[in-house]
């Protein structure tokens, strides 16, 4: 099934694909399929969906069916009447994994022998339809396509070979960045360690970091949808192809098979350090190759680009976001005087 997050008529609701035209109300399915004991509706959050058992999911997919064959008068929802919100509105941790795509490969100076992630706050994502808002003061923001997966179960040190198993779908993710925040915020700086032959001493290291905090987490800076595309759907998330277009230029034209560590792998490392719980969401990293024109992600600057970005994935369908700049500029934050904090600065 393709389900969606969607406001109708003002009622939030979960919606499951119908056709290209056409939705129906998850509760409307329930009903049909006599799962009311389940989902008494309305269902306005796709974690009520997310935590149903095998059978009772496969029931709705039935009722579904139904719906598209004529065989039920369950009322059906016209797909332009709808806002789209992110399928999962408020997932607990939104993992983002950095520089998984082999063509990043010979950009790399040192690198982990592991898939390398961060975390995302649930407050920057937007849904299908809905404006990317970037201010000037951010400097120059891009497009970053992924291929996502909603977990479906709470699991922890998961093997590789049982990892797709706590997959409920996939999702289109935009995982927004803005270059000009992430030189801002870099530092290079001497860490300070342990000695590794004297434990009671201590050894300066020359480094270079960057936070992800701001060019990764700002407001709208996850697009995510349309639609959540139960794991049956997708048997192979391995090989699907990517494409993204910037203002209907394409910037990239890629596939899932050019990551360096697979949707399985990414989901068991992840696994090791934090536990997955439902909703949760991990996106596998970006759809680098150039498109057609031999322009780049990085070549779309939103901040000149007024959209929209379109990002479509082999059998998961094309989230598409208009971009808004608002010409707002950076406010208050710092006190007049440091001195009337009685602040100094010392070494250490």
């Amino acid at each position: 099934m393709k389900l969606a997050s969607v406001v109708h008529r003002g009622t939030p609701l979960v919606a499951a694909k119908v056709d290209e035209t056409r939705l129906v109300a998850v509760d409307a399915l329930a009903a049909l399929a006599q799962a009311m004991d389940v989902l008494p509706g309305p269902v306005d959050d796709m974690l009520r969906v997310i935590a149903l058992p095998p059978e009772r999911l496969a029931s709705l997919a039935s009722a579904l069916e139904r719906v598209r064959h004529g065989e039920s008068a369950a009322e059906t929802i016209r797909a332009d009447a709808v806002e789209w919100r992110p399928p999962v509105q408020r997932p607990g941790k939104i993992c983002a994994v950095a520089m998984n795509n082999s063509a990043s490969n010979e950009r790399k100076i040192s690198a982990p022998d592991h898939p390398a992630f961060f975390l995302k706050p649930a407050s920057c994502l937007v849904g299908h339809l809905e404006p990317i808002r970037i201010r000037p003061y951010y400097g120059s923001v891009h497009p970053e396509p992924e291929l996502a997966a909603v977990i479906g179960r709470t699991a922890r040190d998961l093997d590789v070979d049982d990892a797709l198993d706590a997959v409920f779908g996939y999702t289109i993710f935009d995982d927004v960045t803005s270059n000009g925040m992430r030189a801002e915020d870099r530092f290079h700086y001497y860490a300070v360690y342990a000695s590794e032959k004297n434990p009671d001493e201590t050894v300066r290291v020359e480094q270079h970091l960057s936070y992800a905090g701001r060019y990764k987490g700002s407001d709208t800076f996850g697009a995510m949808g349309p639609w959540l595309v139960t794991r049956d759907e997708v048997p192979n998330p391995d090989d699907l192809a990517v494409v993204c277009k910037a203002g209907g230029e394409t910037i990239a034209d890629d596939s899932t098979r050019y990551y360096n560590y697979t949707v399985a792998e990414v989901i068991a490392f992840i696994s090791q350090f934090q536990t997955l719980e439902p909703g949760d969401v991990i996106s596998f990293g970006t759809a680098f190759k150039p498109g057609s024109t031999r322009k780049s992600i990085h070549h779309a600057n939103l901040q000149r680009i007024p959209g929209p970005i379109e990002i479509s994935i082999e059998g998961l369908g094309t989230l598409s976001n208009p971009v808004l700049v608002e010409q707002r500029e950076l406010g208050r934050w710092r006190r007049a005087s440091a001195a009337a904090d009685n602040r100094g600065t010392r070494k250490i």
